[in-house]
Protein backbone atom coordinates (compact mmCIF):
# COMPACT_ATOMS: atom_id res chain seq x y z
CA UNK A 1 0.00 0.00 0.00
CA UNK A 2 3.04 2.59 1.08
CA UNK A 3 4.17 2.33 -2.55
CA UNK A 4 0.99 2.92 -4.55
CA UNK A 5 -0.04 5.98 -2.32
CA UNK A 6 3.48 7.22 -2.73
CA UNK A 7 2.83 6.56 -6.69
CA UNK A 8 -0.57 7.71 -7.08
CA UNK A 9 0.01 11.12 -4.97
CA UNK A 10 3.20 11.73 -7.22
CA UNK A 11 1.05 11.06 -10.58
CA UNK A 12 -2.05 12.86 -9.28
CA UNK A 13 0.14 16.01 -8.08
CA UNK A 14 2.11 16.20 -10.83
CA UNK A 15 -0.99 15.68 -13.65
CA UNK A 16 -2.75 19.28 -11.85
CA UNK A 17 -0.59 20.88 -13.67
CA UNK A 18 -0.80 18.96 -17.09
CA UNK A 19 -2.39 21.19 -19.90
CA UNK A 20 -1.91 19.05 -22.86
CA UNK A 21 -1.17 15.46 -22.68
CA UNK A 22 0.29 12.92 -25.26
CA UNK A 23 1.10 15.43 -27.88
CA UNK A 24 3.98 16.69 -29.44
CA UNK A 25 7.32 14.85 -30.08
CA UNK A 26 9.16 12.30 -29.11
CA UNK A 27 13.26 11.79 -28.72
CA UNK A 28 14.90 11.33 -31.68
CA UNK A 29 13.05 13.90 -34.03
CA UNK A 30 10.28 11.91 -34.57
CA UNK A 31 7.04 13.46 -34.30
CA UNK A 32 4.25 12.55 -32.51
CA UNK A 33 0.86 11.40 -34.69
CA UNK A 34 -1.87 12.98 -34.02
CA UNK A 35 -4.07 11.55 -32.11
CA UNK A 36 -7.90 10.43 -32.87
CA UNK A 37 -9.77 12.18 -30.85
CA UNK A 38 -13.37 9.93 -30.57
CA UNK A 39 -14.81 11.73 -27.52
CA UNK A 40 -13.78 13.96 -24.78
CA UNK A 41 -13.44 11.10 -22.82
CA UNK A 42 -11.13 8.88 -25.11
CA UNK A 43 -8.16 9.54 -27.46
CA UNK A 44 -6.47 6.96 -29.93
CA UNK A 45 -2.61 7.08 -30.64
CA UNK A 46 -0.71 5.13 -33.41
CA UNK A 47 -2.46 2.73 -35.72
CA UNK A 48 -6.15 1.85 -35.58
CA UNK A 49 -6.88 -1.01 -32.88
CA UNK A 50 -9.74 -3.59 -33.92
CA UNK A 51 -13.14 -3.50 -33.35
CA UNK A 52 -13.20 -5.95 -30.84
CA UNK A 53 -9.05 -6.15 -29.28
CA UNK A 54 -8.15 -9.46 -28.10
CA UNK A 55 -5.23 -8.93 -27.09
CA UNK A 56 -5.41 -5.94 -24.07
CA UNK A 57 -2.05 -4.07 -21.66
CA UNK A 58 -3.63 -1.72 -19.58
CA UNK A 59 -1.42 0.82 -17.74
CA UNK A 60 -3.04 1.43 -14.46
CA UNK A 61 -5.40 -1.09 -12.17
CA UNK A 62 -8.57 1.14 -12.64
CA UNK A 63 -8.44 0.42 -16.57
CA UNK A 64 -7.78 -3.54 -15.36
CA UNK A 65 -10.77 -3.41 -13.50
CA UNK A 66 -12.77 -1.70 -16.26
CA UNK A 67 -12.32 -4.38 -18.47
CA UNK A 68 -12.85 -7.53 -15.64
CA UNK A 69 -15.61 -5.90 -14.84
CA UNK A 70 -16.95 -5.79 -18.49
CA UNK A 71 -16.53 -9.69 -18.24
CA UNK A 72 -13.36 -9.67 -20.61
CA UNK A 73 -10.81 -10.52 -18.11
CA UNK A 74 -9.15 -13.57 -20.95
CA UNK A 75 -8.61 -9.98 -22.84
CA UNK A 76 -6.23 -8.98 -20.67
CA UNK A 77 -2.17 -9.82 -21.68
CA UNK A 78 -0.64 -7.46 -19.59
CA UNK A 79 -1.06 -5.30 -16.43
CA UNK A 80 1.18 -2.83 -14.07
CA UNK A 81 3.14 -4.07 -11.19
CA UNK A 82 0.30 -2.48 -9.12
CA UNK A 83 -2.55 -4.53 -10.39
CA UNK A 84 -3.73 -6.84 -7.32
CA UNK A 85 -6.96 -8.29 -8.84
CA UNK A 86 -7.00 -12.10 -8.49
CA UNK A 87 -8.17 -12.52 -12.31
CA UNK A 88 -4.86 -11.10 -13.53
CA UNK A 89 -2.38 -12.90 -11.00
CA UNK A 90 -0.93 -14.68 -13.51
CA UNK A 91 -0.19 -12.14 -15.52
CA UNK A 92 3.04 -9.96 -17.39
CA UNK A 93 3.59 -7.40 -15.31
CA UNK A 94 5.15 -4.00 -17.61
CA UNK A 95 6.11 -1.83 -14.93
CA UNK A 96 4.22 1.01 -13.27
CA UNK A 97 1.34 3.44 -14.48
CA UNK A 98 3.63 6.31 -14.15
CA UNK A 99 6.69 4.19 -15.49
CA UNK A 100 5.53 1.88 -18.11
CA UNK A 101 8.20 -0.29 -20.12
CA UNK A 102 7.99 0.43 -23.63
CA UNK A 103 9.48 -2.83 -24.83
CA UNK A 104 7.43 -5.06 -22.09
CA UNK A 105 4.44 -3.91 -23.46
CA UNK A 106 5.38 -3.92 -27.28
CA UNK A 107 6.63 -7.63 -26.24
CA UNK A 108 2.99 -8.99 -25.56
CA UNK A 109 1.86 -7.57 -28.85
CA UNK A 110 -1.12 -5.56 -27.64
CA UNK A 111 -4.09 -4.71 -30.25
CA UNK A 112 -4.64 -2.55 -27.79
CA UNK A 113 -3.38 -0.68 -24.80
CA UNK A 114 -5.39 1.32 -22.13
CA UNK A 115 -3.42 4.69 -20.78
CA UNK A 116 -4.71 6.97 -18.35
CA UNK A 117 -2.66 9.77 -19.36
CA UNK A 118 0.09 11.23 -17.16
CA UNK A 119 3.09 13.71 -17.38
CA UNK A 120 5.25 10.49 -16.17
CA UNK A 121 4.23 8.30 -19.17
CA UNK A 122 3.57 10.78 -21.80
CA UNK A 123 6.52 9.59 -23.21
CA UNK A 124 6.73 6.08 -23.17
CA UNK A 125 3.32 5.97 -24.25
CA UNK A 126 3.76 8.33 -27.00
CA UNK A 127 6.68 5.37 -28.52
CA UNK A 128 4.22 2.92 -27.98
CA UNK A 129 2.20 4.44 -30.31
CA UNK A 130 5.03 5.17 -33.15
CA UNK A 131 6.29 1.66 -32.82
CA UNK A 132 3.08 0.02 -33.86
CA UNK A 133 0.97 -0.24 -30.54
CA UNK A 134 -2.68 1.11 -30.93
CA UNK A 135 -3.57 3.17 -27.50
CA UNK A 136 -6.48 4.14 -26.34
CA UNK A 137 -5.76 7.20 -23.98
CA UNK A 138 -8.69 7.46 -21.48
CA UNK A 139 -8.70 10.35 -18.64
CA UNK A 140 -9.87 9.58 -15.57
CA UNK A 141 -9.45 13.07 -13.39
CA UNK A 142 -13.22 14.01 -12.60
CA UNK A 143 -16.17 12.37 -11.88
CA UNK A 144 -17.80 13.00 -15.24
CA UNK A 145 -14.63 11.99 -17.04
CA UNK A 146 -14.86 8.56 -14.94
CA UNK A 147 -18.18 7.74 -16.33
CA UNK A 148 -18.08 8.81 -19.35
CA UNK A 149 -14.64 7.00 -19.96
CA UNK A 150 -16.33 3.96 -18.51
CA UNK A 151 -18.72 3.86 -21.36
CA UNK A 152 -15.85 4.93 -23.92
CA UNK A 153 -13.87 1.93 -22.89
CA UNK A 154 -16.69 -0.07 -23.01
CA UNK A 155 -16.88 0.64 -27.08
CA UNK A 156 -13.38 0.82 -27.39
CA UNK A 157 -13.40 -3.30 -26.47
CA UNK A 158 -16.39 -3.46 -28.87
CA UNK A 159 -18.65 -3.55 -25.79
CA UNK A 160 -20.70 -0.46 -26.02
CA UNK A 161 -23.47 -1.99 -24.17
CA UNK A 162 -21.75 -3.14 -21.59
CA UNK A 163 -19.93 0.23 -21.20
CA UNK A 164 -23.41 2.13 -21.26
CA UNK A 165 -24.88 -0.14 -18.67
CA UNK A 166 -21.95 0.47 -16.42
CA UNK A 167 -21.56 3.99 -16.56
CA UNK A 168 -25.62 3.99 -15.85
CA UNK A 169 -25.39 1.44 -12.90
CA UNK A 170 -22.66 3.56 -10.98
CA UNK A 171 -24.55 6.93 -11.50
CA UNK A 172 -27.55 4.96 -10.16
CA UNK A 173 -25.74 4.29 -7.21
CA UNK A 174 -24.30 7.58 -6.66
CA UNK A 175 -27.41 9.11 -6.87
CA UNK A 176 -28.52 6.78 -4.21
CA UNK A 177 -25.83 8.03 -1.95
CA UNK A 178 -26.14 11.40 -2.36
CA UNK A 179 -30.75 11.08 -1.55
CA UNK A 180 -29.32 9.42 1.87
CA UNK A 181 -26.78 11.96 2.70
CA UNK A 182 -29.26 14.96 1.70
CA UNK A 183 -30.84 14.72 5.67
CA UNK A 184 -27.78 14.36 7.50
CA UNK A 185 -25.25 17.14 9.19
CA UNK A 186 -22.63 17.93 6.53
CA UNK A 187 -18.94 16.68 8.06
CA UNK A 188 -15.81 19.19 7.27
CA UNK A 189 -13.70 16.79 6.15
CA UNK A 190 -10.05 16.59 4.81
CA UNK A 191 -9.23 13.62 2.91
CA UNK A 192 -5.43 12.48 2.81
CA UNK A 193 -3.71 10.57 0.20
CA UNK A 194 -0.03 11.16 1.58
CA UNK A 195 1.59 12.31 4.53
CA UNK A 196 4.83 13.11 3.37
CA UNK A 197 4.08 15.37 1.34
CA UNK A 198 0.93 15.89 3.01
CA UNK A 199 -0.91 15.34 -0.53
CA UNK A 200 -4.66 16.00 -0.24
CA UNK A 201 -7.91 15.69 -1.93
CA UNK A 202 -8.46 19.54 -3.39
CA UNK A 203 -11.54 20.97 -5.31
CA UNK A 204 -12.23 19.05 -8.71
CA UNK A 205 -10.41 15.89 -8.19
CA UNK A 206 -13.01 12.93 -8.30
CA UNK A 207 -12.50 12.42 -4.71
CA UNK A 208 -13.77 15.64 -3.53
CA UNK A 209 -16.95 15.42 -5.81
CA UNK A 210 -17.60 11.92 -4.29
CA UNK A 211 -17.08 13.63 -0.68
CA UNK A 212 -19.81 15.81 -1.25
CA UNK A 213 -21.79 13.73 -2.59
CA UNK A 214 -21.10 11.75 0.63
CA UNK A 215 -22.45 14.67 2.78
CA UNK A 216 -18.75 15.78 3.47
CA UNK A 217 -17.63 19.60 3.12
CA UNK A 218 -13.86 19.51 1.99
CA UNK A 219 -11.81 21.44 4.50
CA UNK A 220 -8.80 21.67 1.92
CA UNK A 221 -10.92 24.94 1.13
CA UNK A 222 -7.46 26.84 0.46
CA UNK A 223 -6.13 24.29 -2.20
CA UNK A 224 -5.54 25.51 -5.37
CA UNK A 225 -5.91 22.09 -7.31
CA UNK A 226 -7.60 19.10 -7.43
CA UNK A 227 -3.96 17.02 -5.83
CA UNK A 228 -2.15 19.61 -3.68
CA UNK A 229 0.26 18.89 -1.83
CA UNK A 230 -0.97 21.01 1.99
CA UNK A 231 1.30 22.67 4.44
CA UNK A 232 1.21 21.47 7.97
CA UNK A 233 -0.13 25.29 8.70
CA UNK A 234 -3.28 25.22 5.94
CA UNK A 235 -4.16 21.70 7.67
CA UNK A 236 -4.13 22.71 11.11
CA UNK A 237 -6.06 25.86 10.03
CA UNK A 238 -8.26 23.85 7.94
CA UNK A 239 -9.50 22.37 11.44
CA UNK A 240 -11.43 19.60 9.90
CA UNK A 241 -14.35 17.70 12.48
CA UNK A 242 -12.98 14.11 10.51
CA UNK A 243 -9.66 13.21 8.91
CA UNK A 244 -9.57 10.31 6.62
CA UNK A 245 -6.64 8.47 5.89
CA UNK A 246 -6.46 6.76 1.94
CA UNK A 247 -2.85 6.53 2.59
CA UNK A 248 -3.21 3.99 5.15
CA UNK A 249 0.98 4.11 5.85
CA UNK A 250 2.74 4.11 8.97
CA UNK A 251 5.12 6.90 8.85
CA UNK A 252 6.32 9.14 11.40
CA UNK A 253 4.78 12.11 9.49
CA UNK A 254 1.53 10.74 10.12
CA UNK A 255 1.94 10.98 13.94
CA UNK A 256 3.22 14.56 14.24
CA UNK A 257 0.52 15.64 12.03
CA UNK A 258 -2.13 14.50 14.21
CA UNK A 259 -0.75 15.52 17.29
CA UNK A 260 -0.87 18.98 15.73
CA UNK A 261 -3.53 21.27 17.44
CA UNK A 262 -6.66 21.55 14.59
CA UNK A 263 -5.54 17.73 13.86
CA UNK A 264 -5.62 16.29 16.89
CA UNK A 265 -9.29 16.97 17.84
CA UNK A 266 -10.17 15.31 15.08
CA UNK A 267 -11.48 11.37 14.70
CA UNK A 268 -9.68 9.82 11.74
CA UNK A 269 -10.89 6.91 9.82
CA UNK A 270 -8.74 4.61 7.58
CA UNK A 271 -10.21 4.01 3.96
CA UNK A 272 -9.42 1.11 1.87
CA UNK A 273 -7.82 1.06 -2.08
CA UNK A 274 -10.70 2.06 -3.61
CA UNK A 275 -10.26 5.96 -3.30
CA UNK A 276 -7.05 4.97 -5.32
CA UNK A 277 -9.24 3.84 -8.44
CA UNK A 278 -11.00 6.01 -10.66
CA UNK A 279 -13.23 3.67 -12.47
CA UNK A 280 -15.68 0.84 -11.78
CA UNK A 281 -15.44 0.92 -8.25
CA UNK A 282 -16.13 5.06 -8.58
CA UNK A 283 -19.46 3.68 -6.19
CA UNK A 284 -18.10 1.44 -4.08
CA UNK A 285 -15.79 4.54 -2.91
CA UNK A 286 -18.58 7.11 -2.18
CA UNK A 287 -20.67 4.16 -0.49
CA UNK A 288 -17.22 3.97 1.86
CA UNK A 289 -17.42 7.42 2.11
CA UNK A 290 -20.40 7.82 3.28
CA UNK A 291 -19.79 5.15 5.93
CA UNK A 292 -16.88 6.80 7.04
CA UNK A 293 -18.57 10.33 7.65
CA UNK A 294 -21.57 8.72 9.20
CA UNK A 295 -20.81 5.90 11.47
CA UNK A 296 -23.61 4.08 13.48
CA UNK A 297 -21.38 4.34 16.15
CA UNK A 298 -17.72 5.39 17.58
CA UNK A 299 -16.14 2.12 16.50
CA UNK A 300 -15.20 3.29 13.07
CA UNK A 301 -13.06 5.80 14.57
CA UNK A 302 -9.19 5.44 15.04
CA UNK A 303 -8.23 4.78 18.64
CA UNK A 304 -6.16 7.92 19.48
Amino acid sequence: MREISRQFAATIAAAAFAAVLLAGCTGGGERAQPAVVISSAIEFHGPPAPPRPLRVVTLAPSLTEAVIAFGAAERLVGVTRFDDAPEVARLPRVGGFVDPSVEAVLALRPDLVLVSPAPGNKAAVERMALLGAPVAAIRLETEREILDGLEALGAALGMAEQGRALKASTEARLARVAERAKALPKVRTLLIYDWEPLVVAGPGSFSDALLVRAGGLNAATEARSAWPVYSAELAMRAAPELLIDAANIQDPARERLLALPGLKEARVAISTHTLFRPGPKLADAVEELFDLLHPPDSTRAEPR
